[in-house]
């Protein structure tokens, strides 16, 4: 493998045997574990795979898991119902709700009436709010784990001009913060930017999640610069792509993520690292 790639895979599971190495110990000292519930509304197929992942990504590292499936006309308070019975739920540390949801459930209402502290996604206001003040919280799984993987690879993030593509609230923007927090000077470029290239251009540190396959090209990258790929894309031919255009970035960037293997498996990982430290703050 390159040694100009940032491998999520190896940093994943690096982090998965710290997490099972703490769930075995409280399961010794409490005979209990974290727990973790996942609500699927719908048949999308990328969701299913992904709480699949999930369930089995628990199963490696002791954390106890449940599957709510619904079907895809499950009205709004069926589901707020369920909500409400898993947060009050004592087993049940970490709430997830698999996105999308069908078009006539409003989103912001069901992720709102998750508990803040069950709130493993870290897309309550609560904790996107802490986040915002940089204190302790539930950071959305995958910034936190593009963190993690910078942090890992020992690369450095102060001082250094870091450019978001993508404003979403799960990515673009908890990223964004995350990076100054870290005493990057960050830009976040979206869908209204003038002259993304030029900008692209000046940064030291890319993270790109807008979702447009191979968006970014060489010529959009500076020599050296560190590029962290968020999206997946499948072509026509069924590949799977980043919003990198990976043969061709690889080439001038200094290191650089892989789709797939990059951030992925970071996403799972930072959930169970969110569940387990939700059952920590619920004994402590």
């Amino acid at each position: 493998m390159s040694n100009k790639l940032i491998d999520g895979k190896v940093v994943s599971e690096k982090i998965r045997g710290e997490i099972k190495i703490s769930v075995d110990k409280l399961k010794k000292k409490n005979s209990t574990v974290p727990g973790l519930a996942a609500v699927l509304v719908g048949e999308d197929g990328p969701s299913q795979i992904y709480v699949r992942n999930k369930r089995k990504a628990c199963e490696n590292v002791g954390i106890y898991s449940e599957e709510h499936k619904m079907p895809e006309n499950t009205s709004e308070d069926e589901l707020l119902k369920l909500i409400d019975k898993l947060n009050n739920q004592e087993n049940i540390n970490g709430i997830l709700i698999q996105l999308p949801l069908p078009k006539h459930i409003n989103e912001t209402k069901i992720l709102n009436s998750v508990n803040p502290d069950k709130d493993v996604d870290g897309f309550h206001p609560v904790n996107a709010g802490n986040l915002f003040e940089g204190k302790p919280s539930y950071i959305a799984c995958t910034p936190h784990g593009i963190i993690k993987m910078l942090e890992h690879y020992e690369l450095d993030i102060e001082g250094k001009n870091a450019v978001v593509l993508g404003r979403s609230n799960i990515v673009g923007k908890p990223a964004a913060i995350l990076l100054l927090q870290k005493n990057a000077t960050v830009t976040v470029c979206h869908s209204r930017t003038k002259n993304i290239e030029e900008i692209l251009k000046n940064a030291d540190i890319i993270v790109a999640a807008i979702g447009r396959a191979k968006y970014v090209t060489k010529s959009m990258v500076k020599k050296d610069a560190i590029v962290i790929d968020v999206g997946i894309n499948r072509l026509e031919t069924g590949k799977l792509v980043g919003d990198v255009d990976f043969d061709e970035v690889h080439d001038i960037a200094s290191m650089i993520t892989p789709v797939p293997g990059g951030v992925g498996p970071m996403t799972i990982t930072m959930l169970l690292w969110n569940t387990l430290k939700s059952y920590e703050n619920s004994i402590s």
